[in-house]
């Protein structure tokens, strides 16, 4: 059984503000440490329950987060940019039996520690298919495209319960409590590996190749916080200004989904100024 993770940050044991994921900075390098320790309790959990192999995709930002010199020997990793899934890189082979979304969190415009879709702010929500859009909700679209079960989501109560929207029958592990987008209760790190191992061990019996779902139409609208972003993204082939803040394009499948939103996203971030957003 061969079992991706797809680790993000924000959802991580302890990460509660901007400057905990953000890097260079200090609380950064305190974060990767706790960050690195919710994976390694993944993965020794992963292996208990009868994952023969365990790739782990670098998923946060940089990509570049996760220190390679702590991470359990058996696994191997994905670090780094650019990639064609982003943050599901390696589900496309045909060879992968699960998918662990780790450290994930909610999507922009929703009530949650650290939450946002892509960009940190910038975008203020997104839907596919007319349901409002997580990350999760967005890589589950490509996971059942290439027939991987999610079985396993770790993040805050508010990112286990968006789970329950898109991946019913995955696992989830909370790990801090939401308060308010920058702060929560959170639990220790030697709480929150058992917690995570445990729940990484119990989740293997979904795992197992699924049938590929048929590539589908997909419809996704992006809202932004400044009308000059949306200009900056409908400059992308197929992509539609549909209002001020608004835009909206189709793709023939989810691979092509993802893939659209990853340039969308790219050109909003570029067209981002210091000052005035």
């Amino acid at each position: 059984m061969r079992i991706l993770v797809s680790a993000d940050m924000e959802g991580a044991t302890g990460v509660t503000w901007p400057a905990d994921v953000e890097p260079g900075t200090e609380q950064w390098q305190r974060c990767r440490a706790m960050f690195t320790g919710d994976v390694n309790a993944a993965v020794a959990g992963l292996f208990a329950g009868g994952a023969s192999e365990v790739l782990v995709n670098e998923a946060h930002a940089t990509m570049r987060n996760l220190l390679l010199e702590r991470l359990d020997e058996r696994a191997s990793m994905i670090t780094g940019r650019h990639k064609d899934l982003s943050m599901v890189e390696g589900i496309q082979h045909g060879d992968c039996d699960g998918v662990v979304f780790l450290g994930y969190h909610c999507g922009a415009g929703d009530d949650g520690v650290l939450a946002h879709t892509y960009l940190p702010n910038a975008v203020t929500g997104v839907w596919l298919d007319g349901e409002p859009a997580s990350e999760g909700r967005l890589n589950a679209a490509v996971a059942a495209e290439y027939g991987v079960p999610v079985i396993l989501v770790t993040g805050d109560d508010r990112a286990c319960g968006d789970a329950a929207s898109y991946a019913p029958f995955a696992r989830t592990v909370t790990v801090k409590e939401h308060v308010s987008r920058y702060a929560a209760r959170c639990l220790p790190p030697a709480r929150t590996a058992g917690d995570i191992r445990d729940g990484a061990r119990a989740a293997m019996v979904l795992a197992g190749r699924l049938d590929p779902e048929e590539p589908r139409t997909h419809a996704v609208e992006v809202e932004f916080d400044a009308a000059h972003l949306a200009q900056a993204a409908d400059v992308v082939p197929g992509v539609t200004r549909t209002g001020v803040l608004r835009v909206r394009y189709t793709s023939p499948s989810a691979y092509e989904m993802i893939r659209c939103f990853k340039a969308v996203t790219t050109l909003a971030a570029r067209a981002v100024e210091e000052d005035y957003g």
